[in-house]
């Protein structure tokens, strides 16, 4: 598959930037969607004519709603590629975490992947083409103590792939996990890994490239493979 539309979510830094530098260089046409529009606006601008920026809260269904209305507005139909490349990560133990911040995880990580997929995967069965990407973690397979929020999220996400790569099967319509372990962005800056034990230091993390560079991988291989899941860690 040779994708022209993309829609990528979290695009105005770290990963969700990564990916969709790759794929605008790739020649993709690229909806960036983050929450911040004048960080999305600098990102989308440093992409080229190629990258399409619109600021949308992902934990806001109603906002998510009127944002899929503007990336069919944008694209003329539902994109090639769908990456779900958002999250939330806040460290808590179970009983020190805010309901609000739990739920917040789950919206963000969760649910607003479930809304996007809802919103294009019709039209993707219709044309009998697409490729809808999931990013995972390290977390969606493997617990870790203050991560209650983010694991839950994560896992869900997973077993939301494992659904959709079965309903998906012989419909022409793509679909993949990519799980990283650590990854040296912004999400790190509070948690300072460096100064905390049992945290793999910034320098042993992967890059938000390695982790574009999977995601092009999976999105360019032949009408007929699908990569069901890929995990990624530091050789």
């Amino acid at each position: 598959m040779d994708p022209r539309t993309a829609v990528v979510t979290g695009a105005s830094r770290g990963i969700g930037l990564a990916i969709a530098r790759r794929l605008v260089d790739h020649g993709v046409r690229v909806v960036m969607l983050a929450r911040n529009a004048d960080t999305l606006r600098a990102a989308a601008q440093s992409l080229g004519t190629s990258a399409i920026p619109l600021s949308c809260d992902l934990g806001d269904a109603s906002a998510l709603d009127g944002t899929v209305t503007r990336v069919r507005d944008s694209l003329g139909d539902a994109p090639d590629v769908l990456v779900n490349s958002a999250g939330l990560f806040e460290l808590a133990t179970v009983d020190t975490t805010d309901p609000r911040d739990f739920a917040a995880a789950i919206d963000v990580n969760l649910i607003a992947p479930f809304r996007l997929i809802r919103a294009f995967l019709p039209a993707m069965r219709a044309r009998k083409r697409g490729h809808i990407v999931s990013i995972g973690s390290i977390a969606d397979h493997v617990a870790f103590p203050e991560n209650g929020g983010y694991a839950a999220s994560k896992f869900g996400l997973r077993g939301l792939h494992e659904v959709l790569r079965a309903e998906s099967r012989d419909s022409g319509v793509r679909v993949t996990l990519i799980s990283p372990g650590p990854v040296n962005t912004a999400l790190w800056d509070d948690v300072n890994p460096d100064d905390r034990p049992g945290f793999t230091p910034r320098s042993a993390m992967l890059t938000p490239e390695a982790v574009a560079a999977a995601v092009l991988f999976a999105v360019t291989q032949p009408d007929d493979v699908n990569i069901d899941e890929l995990r990624l860690s530091r050789a």
